[in-house]
């Protein structure tokens, strides 16, 4: 571990320092990092049997291919944050296989189940456009050095997953229809999933450490705000009503309702009109949804089969 201050690395990472190993690091910049690789390589990992349900659906042979392609993807992303986990000394054993489903770490959209192909495709296009919105701020402003190095492959290739699902969005909604209107609903709950997807509003957030660090360039509301101005302009080309709209005289994107709103689990639709507090918010997610632990189980499953197989 460094034996400088956490000031003293602040000011070298501010003129340009790229820390490579723990040798570089003070207890304060190591936590941060290992709190924002765990949610990196958490949200990664559940995105996978979230995408697998609705896979299930796919119209073709092809498409089948494509929506697999992605999930190995994502499967291969969660292990380059576990990766850099372990070379951190994080056990990562017990964060994959003993760790309470509860306290896995990714977004509460992935605790949601995708009900089919319209649903995945609308996940790969607003939940992976999340997701290059995080990850190419952490890429460009990282001063983790095995970080930035390992996603530039991660960055290429959630740009397929974006494509992927902007362009069957599009097919959908130009064929109208039952595949527009399937569209539409799949949007109308995971549009303010995406606006919570960023976490606390700056004026909330108590930590900044991946700031003072740079393990990160952008606040939450900037990257919330980055993330409207992709998806909310494609809303609009596709015709598919978004509870915002893009203002021409600021050049941003206005909200059409106070954040943040209830959520109604059961029927999986958004409150609009019912403003809540951000602690309420706090223990929906601290709660978990639906699929929480049946995601988990999923991706655990396969290690304690060929153990037991072992075993035999």
């Amino acid at each position: 571990m460094a034996q400088f201050t956490d000031e003293q690395l602040q000011r070298k990472i501010q003129e340009g320092f790229i820390v490579e190993s723990e040798a570089d690091m003070t207890e304060t910049y190591k936590k941060a990092l290992i709190g924002q690789l765990t949610v990196q390589g958490d949200t990664e990992l559940m995105s996978a049997p979230a995408y697998y349900m609705a896979a299930k659906d796919a119209p073709s042979t092809n498409t089948m291919v494509s929506a697999t392609a992605i999930i190995q993807d994502e499967m291969g992303h969660a292990n380059i944050a576990y990766r850099l986990l372990q070379d951190l000394g994080v056990d990562t054993d017990y964060l994959l296989y003993d760790r309470p489903p509860e306290k896995f770490k990714n977004p509460f959209g992935f605790d949601q189940p995708l009900a089919n192909w319209a649903e995945l495709v609308t996940a790969n296009a607003l939940y992976d456009r999340a997701g290059i919105t995080l990850l190419s701020d952490v890429h460009r402003n990282t001063s983790y050095g095995p970080l930035k190095r390992a996603l530039v492959k991660v960055g290429m290739e959630e740009n397929f997953h974006l494509r992927h699902g902007e362009v069957w969005m599009r097919r959908l909604c130009e064929a109208g229809g039952e595949g527009r209107d399937l569209v539409q609903r799949a949007v109308d709950w995971m549009f303010p999933m995406g606006v919570e997807w960023f976490g606390l509003p700056d004026d909330r957030k108590r930590h900044n450490a991946q700031l003072d660090f740079k393990l990160k360039g952008m606040t939450n509301d900037e990257l919330r705000m980055t993330w409207m101005k992709a998806v909310v302009p494609l809303c609009e080309q596709l015709g598919i009503r978004v509870p915002a709209h893009s203002n021409e005289e600021t050049g941003e994107v206005d909200l059409e309702y106070e954040l943040p709103i209830a959520w109604d689990a059961d029927e999986r639709v958004w409150l609009l009109d019912e403003t809540i507090t951000w602690d309420e918010v706090w223990d929906r997610w601290r709660a978990r949804g639906p699929m929480n632990e049946q995601f988990v189980e999923s991706v655990r499953r396969s290690r304690f089969q060929v153990e037991d197989l072992l075993a035999a």
